[in-house]
């Protein structure tokens, strides 16, 4: 039998998984559910070649982890044999619990519950059919791990999740400017007091990562197009709920129905195995499949919003530095409401209104420590000659206003 599973990534190359716990998890049901759920959602509107996976995205970040805890090993940081695979079984699944399009359907079909909680509920569950061989990779997950340099890897502001998305997402888009340096920063890794630091030498590619990080949520992940396709979607979810809980009968798998019929809020999902059992079922064909047969459906809302989305017919979108103009909303819905024959009321789901606001780096969310030779750790806004800190950390906010065209 071999001693490994050998996958081959396009940004990486060879990546292997090795047999036993890592290679169970990564061909466990829940795991492959993330084959059929692509990284970016409906980023493709815009760049036609994201088209890569959550799956995709999870190994590249165990590969990442791999490679971390090799170098910290060569720096005499000692890590046991244990501690490895729990981390790599943590990177493997933090992202097992994401709904279909990204965060679209976390507020739309489910209230009051992110996906890492789902994520570690449906951990649990694995850990439950293993009995107790990820006990160790939970309790790090969940930083209850003495060792918190370990949490850091799976989650910080430089963390292996980032670390591999920022480069997929760039390598998957065509956003070269997203591409970080991501095996330089790994040799630069270190641990001091228990914390996860970097060399001082690692300084200048830890700046590209920032800047890196703040123009792609511009281009790719904020960029308009993306939102209002995303405003297309949650408002053509919504309208099916509506009108399914007003009794009419329109087509949904079976999964997709049970959300769109029953109001799920945290505790429910928590207690209710047909909640969780339908969830998991749930991946991007289903809103497709749903979204295709919708295009001919007799209401003039839905038909129209589902036809936006199969044909890329987009919302029209205005983006500002102050709240769209309340007289200027009502204008558009008026003419809505003519051009279409519904009620005021019903154009609400023609238009949306948004504020977007992104933080490049958030001083109190969670530290960039650089490591000196003398021992001294600084904060990355104090040891970088090009980062300004009022800079980095100025909160930028734009307002988007996105509206069916005619």
């Amino acid at each position: 039998m071999n001693d490994s599973k050998i996958i081959n990534d396009p940004i990486f190359g060879f990546i292997k998984i090795p047999h036993g716990l890592l290679l169970d998890i990564v061909e466990h049901p829940l795991m492959q559910r993330l084959t059929r759920i692509k990284q970016l959602g409906l980023t493709s509107m815009v760049y036609p070649s994201a088209q890569h996976t959550r799956f995709q995205h999870s190994i590249g970040a165990f590969h990442l982890m791999s490679e971390a805890i090799t170098s910290l090993n060569q720096k005499g940081i000692f890590i046991f044999d244990s501690e490895e695979e729990a981390v790599e079984a943590a990177i493997l699944m933090h992202d097992i619990g994401h709904a279909p399009f990204s965060h679209v359907l976390e507020h739309t079909l489910i209230n009051g519950i992110s996906h890492e909680e789902i994520s570690l509920l449906m951990m649990e569950s694995i850990n439950r059919e293993m009995k107790g061989e990820l006990n160790l990779a939970l309790k790090i997950f969940k930083n209850e791990y003495p060792k918190k340099f370990l949490h850091q890897l799976i989650s910080s502001q430089l963390d292996m999740d980032r670390l591999d998305y920022l480069r997929r997402d760039s390598f998957f888009t065509g956003v070269t400017e997203g591409n970080i340096g991501s095996a330089r920063i790994i040799k630069m890794l270190d641990v001091a007091d228990d914390n996860l630091v970097v060399n001082s030498k690692g300084l200048y590619s830890i700046e590209n990562y920032l800047m890196a990080r703040r123009l792609m949520y511009w281009q790719v992940y904020l960029h308009k197009t993306t939102v209002s396709s995303e405003k297309v979607l949650v408002n053509t979810l919504l309208r099916a709920r509506n009108m399914i809980r007003d009794g009419k009968e329109i087509f949904a798998t079976p999964c997709l129905k049970y959300f769109l019929i029953n109001d799920i809020d945290a505790d429910m999902f928590k207690t209710d195995d047909e909640a969780q059992h339908n969830y998991a079922m749930l991946d991007d064909n289903d809103i497709w499949s749903a979204l295709k047969v919708w295009v001919d459906d007799d209401d003039i809302i839905l038909s129209t919003l589902a036809a936006d989305l199969m044909n890329r017919n987009l919302f029209k979108v205005e983006i500002s530095s102050e709240p769209a103009d309340g007289a200027h909303i009502e204008d558009i819905k008026k003419k809505l409401a003519a051009h279409y024959g519904i009620s005021y009321e019903d154009t609400s789901y023609f238009v949306s209104a948004d504020t977007i606001q992104k933080d490049m780096y958030d001083v109190n969310d969670d530290r960039i420590a650089i490591l000196f030779k003398d021992n001294t750790v600084k904060d990355i806004t104090e040891a970088s000659e090009v980062m300004n800190i009022s800079l980095l950390s100025k909160k930028i906010r734009k307002y988007y206003l996105c509206y069916q065209r005619i």
